[in-house]
């Protein structure tokens, strides 16, 4: 008989997307996106790794397919929630990478792997984003809705059509607003050092990612610690897609 799905499998299912599954592939690439940002953001990524790493992209609540369910506004609920959503995709070697918020999921992630499921990943792949130790929290999340799509237009990385048009702006400002607040409310609540690697990326433009305060990711690890600078601002990582994925295959 076939097996039903379960409540848990369909929710897990609606967290992780796959775009190109690579059952030969010899690593995993968990990608999780940035403030406003969904799964499809990666979506290049996933074509560009093929057919060494299968790329799974997280989609958070309450955006596209997910837009009628509750926004969560807290990292250490989105890790928790996440850590459910991957029993399953375990059973392969798997990187972690994120972009600004997504690096703050990622570090919450992969420490409740080591800790609870036992599994290392291999790197965290922090993008955009100072470390843990040093809030970044301008408290944008509590500005009204113009000064929040301004402040969207200032970092880039939205398209200019979707917060030009009031309709679409509408759709996107609920989520928006939530992931701004989890990031910038964040705050470590354990002293754990993780013992993957991590690899810090960013853009020499980024007003988000000051050099010292980036430099201190290397405190949220006893393993190894890289720190690579691009040229651009803090969606370097879209103008020089082909520069970072290099770098991530071969550090993969």
């Amino acid at each position: 008989m076939p097996t039903v799905p379960t409540t848990a499998d369909t929710d897990r299912g609606l967290w992780i997307r796959r775009f190109r599954p690579l059952p030969d592939a010899r690593a995993r690439l968990l990608c999780l996106p940035h403030a406003g940002g969904s799964a499809s953001f990666f979506l290049p990524v996933a074509h560009a790794l093929a057919p060494d790493i299968e790329v799974l992209a997280v989609q958070y609540p309450g955006r596209q397919d997910r837009r009628g369910e509750s926004c969560v506004d807290n990292v250490p609920e989105l890790a928790d929630r996440l850590l459910d959503a991957l029993a399953g995709w375990l059973d392969r070697p798997l990187a972690l990478f994120g972009h600004s918020m997504g690096a703050l999921v990622g570090f919450e992630l992969a420490g409740l792997l080591e800790r609870e499921a036992n599994v290392k990943p291999t790197v965290l792949f922090a993008s955009g984003r100072r470390a843990p130790s040093h809030a970044d929290d301008e408290g944008v999340h509590l500005r009204g809705d113009e000064q929040i799509i301004a402040e969207m237009q200032r970092l880039g990385g939205t398209d200019a059509r979707i917060l030009d048009d009031p309709e679409l702006r509408a759709l996107i400002l609920p989520a928006l607003r939530a992931d701004l607040k989890a990031a910038e409310t964040y705050r470590p609540a354990h002293t754990h050092r993780l013992g993957c690697p991590i690899e810090v990326l960013i853009g020499d433009a980024d007003p988000r990612t000051p050099l010292p305060e980036t430099r201190a990711w290397r405190e949220h690890t006893s393993g190894e610690f890289g720190l690579t600078v691009y040229s651009g601002g803090h969606f370097f990582l879209s103008d020089r897609a082909p520069e970072v994925i290099r770098h991530i295959a071969d550090r993969l």
